[in-house]
């Protein structure tokens, strides 16, 4: 069944009625996003050195001890999966090993000499890993940290330096990138309206609101205080009853995102509902955070009373700010440095 689409009228900062822009709700399949990418604005710490017969040599910037030693680094490496193999390694009567994920895709033959594997555990290269110290895999991004090797796994799911997903939440998407990176993705791939300042006004417009689908949504990317945050807006079914829910997130990781709040507000007949938050940060997903029901959620009955006239059409003006919380040194406190 085809879906309504939704209208968004925005203004923001200094624009006039007259001057908001149109733009039609997007759907959620995207013919762009079937494969995965990286790609970070940060350069290298690196250096090129040209040897005496013109070749080019790319070396790494940085203490010679974070770099494992290739041999033992490949002896570690899975040769189906190609990940960091850990306990227990398993190895053939050959001597070849793999990690035990893999141990079951391969039906229990070594996929190097085609023997039976059996039950052996490779005790002497599980030793060898536990004395390995070795740099988080983002140092290139700019991890300094160094691990021993049965705890850099745990670090690098937490680690501040990996890359951010995509926060596209109308397709699986599976870009992933630093900000700079992502926000060009966002304007440019996938067509997202992109605002300056720290106040928005939009007017969601919808012709038939009793038939939600969880596909029913939009996004808008606005820039303040140097930051970039996300403004979700959807309709989806919350039990057996449909609800429209806005919330905000921060393109950054979580100890930042603190830095900063929001507030949302919707009404009309003299009523209005208000929501004051901290944004989430993408590290977050889309999911995840609407699942918390942690944003303005607004009831298709309390909606269409907002809307006005025969209730047989959905018009929403959600308004908002965002600003930063600056600690006050003399008495202690937070005040809010709104956007001016």
């Amino acid at each position: 069944m085809e879906l309504d689409t939704i209208e968004c009228v925005s203004s923001t900062d200094g624009m006039d009625e007259d001057e908001i822009h149109h733009h039609t709700l997007h759907q959620s399949s995207h013919p762009h996003h079937g494969h995965h990418q990286f790609s970070s604005s940060k350069p290298h710490n690196g250096t090129n050195n040209t040897t005496a017969n013109g070749n080019t040599v790319n070396n790494i910037v940085g203490p010679t001890t974070i770099t494992p030693a290739t041999s033992v680094h490949e002896l570690l490496e899975c040769p189906v999966c190609t990940n960091s193999m850990y306990p227990p390694i398993h190895q053939c009567h050959n001597g070849h090993t793999l990690c035990s994920t893999c141990k079951t895709r391969v039906h229990n033959r070594c996929p190097t000499c085609r023997q039976e594997l059996g039950d052996i555990r490779c005790l002497a290269l599980e030793k060898v890993a536990e004395s390995l110290e070795l740099p988080c895999k983002f140092y290139n991004l700019g991890c300094p940290e160094i691990f021993p090797y049965y705890s850099k796994l745990k670090h690098e799911g937490v680690c501040n330096f990996r890359p951010y997903t995509c926060p596209y939440a109308g397709s699986e998407c599976a870009v992933v990138g630093d900000i700079p990176f992502l926000v060009a993705h966002l304007r440019d791939d996938h067509k997202v309206d992109m605002h300056t300042g720290c106040t928005f006004n939009h007017r969601y417009v919808k012709s038939n609101p009793r038939e939600v689908e969880n596909a029913t949504w939009m996004l808008t990317v606005f820039h303040c205080f140097g930051q970039y945050f996300c403004l979700h807006f959807e309709a989806f079914q919350l039990g057996m009853a449909p609800v429209y829910m806005a919330f905000l997130r921060f393109m950054g990781d979580e100890v930042e995102a603190r830095n900063y709040s929001y507030s949302l507000e919707v009404g009309a007949n003299g009523r209005k509902l208000i929501w004051e938050g901290t944004p989430r940060s993408i590290r977050d997903s889309h999911r995840k955070v609407r699942d918390s029901h942690d944003g303005l959620i607004i009831q298709r009955n309390m909606a269409l009373f907002f809307s006005g006239g025969d209730r047989k059409e959905l018009k929403l003006r959600v308004t908002g700010r965002i600003w930063k919380e600056q600690q006050n040194p003399d008495a202690g406190v937070c005040i809010p440095n709104l956007c001016s």
